[in-house]
Order: C-alpha cells, then structure tokens, then sequence
C-alpha cells in the first residue's frame, strides 16, 4: 500500500490549527476537523517550503 503523504505526483495542501501547528495533508482528502487550508493545493515541495517559511514556532500557541 503507498502511503498518500510520500506521492510526489499528487497535490498537497498546507494545514494549521488553532495551536499554530502545519500539517502536509493530500489536497483530495477532506480536511480533519480543527484544521483549515493555510495554503491550498500544490505541489508537495512548494507546501512544505511554505509550511518550513510560517511554522518558526514549534511550540502550541496555548503553552
């Protein structure tokens, strides 16, 4: 089974949640509940160049 977050021919999206976390997630599979498109679909490098440029604090924003 291939796992749908190492396909580098798909289109992937950008995800945050209210804590200020990023997630690469498949741009075809829903959303989970908490997280909302922070950039949409594209491809897998730009997402996670975009996630690396925002995401400058790991820790939670509720710490």
């Amino acid at each position: 089974m291939i796992n749908p977050f190492d396909v580098e021919s798909q289109k992937y999206s950008a995800l945050v949640n209210d804590e200020g976390r990023y997630s690469l997630w498949p741009a075809h599979m829903n959303v989970p509940a908490g997280w909302r498109v922070a950039h949409a679909a594209d491809t897998r490098e730009a997402c996670l160049e975009y996630i690396e440029w925002r995401w400058v604090e790991m820790q939670p924003v509720s710490r």
